[in-house]
């Protein structure tokens, strides 16, 4: 996976297209990486608007610690640097609001004279578009989406995702660090390409620490993922984080790691430590979530949308909007710039000396191109061929993961 933001000639040729208005293309393979720009629709006219509208939608509540709260505190990030207004709605979700759409959210916000609108969960992806292709004169983010890459995305839409595999994979190596029983745990969400190629990252940095920093057999290393069947807990639909959680503990692992938009991980741990228990938790998305019980916090992956939001916002306003599909790696030299980096990793109180050099010698890798954990041989877990032996992941291969990888306990769809 590249250091830098990811454009390849790829994404060149697509941006020359829209430049072009060249004719519309037909949706590209989704395995492969298109060569054409999507349908060339006009672009927003600059607004007269003022101040400038931001409208962000949300999948769950905006102070959730997590997911939600590092989209919310991103754009009054932007929002703050701007001058701009935000009109918002959270909790867009089948448990909270079951008959509301994108759609009709996008509608009132845009009545409320939202200018850009932010969506801020994969599921949106349909609704985000055809929204967008509804209000031509609004411009749209759709967070972690790829209607861009798949060439059905119109021309004032854009997606933006940040690297969140190297989070996973310091976070991994901070929990292979930890563990005194060898037994990882993954508290998954719903199962898709995203959270597939996350829960990979966070093995490999395991696996990697666990074997050249221990020293240990990689065969002694069990990695165990269990999904939810959503972002986050809905009663009756998913299964309860909680009791994942605590089943987690019960069947010998002593270090959880967060793939959910809520702290259930975290909370869960410091229950049975606070009883007693030596276990930890890696939370996830938010970068003060060790907050919550920070004596068994080993550090926290997180995501910072402010920095790319702003440029986007800012585009938006001077009229100088670009179509984008951005896979945005850490700033490498500062990832906990808040200015810059869209990723990021902070030690947790609980985490160790000499594993936070390991996961400081795994980032300074990272960084200057000698540690890359994507490279072969890599097979998936039904024996397949993920990465041959010698040779490194290309970009669209890790956004398309299609398996857990060997080596993971836990079902791949």
């Amino acid at each position: 996976m590249k250091k830098q933001t990811f454009y390849s000639l790829l994404w060149l040729l697509l941006v020359l297209a829209l430049a072009a208005c060249s004719s519309e293309t037909p949706a590209a393979d989704p395995t492969a990486v298109p060569d054409t720009a999507a349908e060339p629709t006009a672009a927003p006219a600059e607004t007269d608007r003022e101040p400038f509208t931001i409208g962000l939608i949300m999948v769950g509540p905006r102070d959730d610690r997590g997911w939600n709260q590092a989209h919310w505190d991103s754009v009054e990030y932007v929002a703050e640097k701007m001058g701009a207004e935000v009109v918002w709605f959270d909790k867009l979700n089948p448990a909270d609001n079951p008959d509301l759409t994108v759609e009709q959210v996008v509608d009132d916000l845009v009545a409320q004279g939202a200018d850009l609108i932010i969506a801020n969960s994969a599921e949106m992806r349909e609704g985000a578009t055809n929204a967008a292709k509804a209000h031509p004169e609004v411009y749209f983010i759709h967070a972690s989406g790829d209607a861009v890459l798949n060439g059905d995305a119109p021309a004032n839409l854009s997606n933006v995702m940040g690297q969140m595999e190297y989070g996973k994979m310091m976070a991994g190596c901070a929990a292979a660090m930890t563990t005194e029983t060898g037994q990882l745990a993954y508290l998954g969400a719903l199962i898709d390409a995203e959270t597939r190629r996350l829960v990979n990252s966070a093995y490999l940095g395991a696996r990697y620490c666990w074997e050249n920093v221990r020293g240990n057999d990689p065969a002694d290393l069990s990695f165990r993922v269990v999904w939810i069947g959503f972002w986050f807990n809905i009663p009756g639909v998913t299964l309860d984080p909680t009791q994942v959680v605590n089943d987690f503990f019960d069947g010998g692992a002593d270090v959880v790691l967060s793939g959910i938009d809520t702290t259930e991980a975290i909370v869960v741990a410091g229950q049975r430590a606070a009883a007693g228990e030596a276990v930890f938790a890696v939370p996830y998305d938010y970068e003060t979530a060790c907050d919550v019980s920070p004596e068994v916090c080993l550090g926290v992956p997180y995501f910072n949308w402010g920095p790319d939001y702003l440029r986007f916002a800012q585009a938006a306003q001077a009229g100088t909007w670009e179509q984008q599909w951005l896979w945005v790696s850490p700033d490498w030299s500062d990832i906990n710039n808040p200015d810059t980096s869209m990723i990021g990793w902070v030690d947790g109180p609980a985490l160790g000396d000499e594993a936070k050099a390991a996961v400081a010698t795994l980032i300074a890798g990272f960084a200057d191109g000698s540690i890359n954990l994507y490279t072969g041989p890599l097979n998936y877990q039904d024996g397949s061929e993920f990465v041959a032996e010698n040779a490194t992941a290309l970009d669209e291969q890790i956004w398309y993961t299609e398996q857990l990888l060997e080596g993971i306990d836990g079902v791949s769809e």
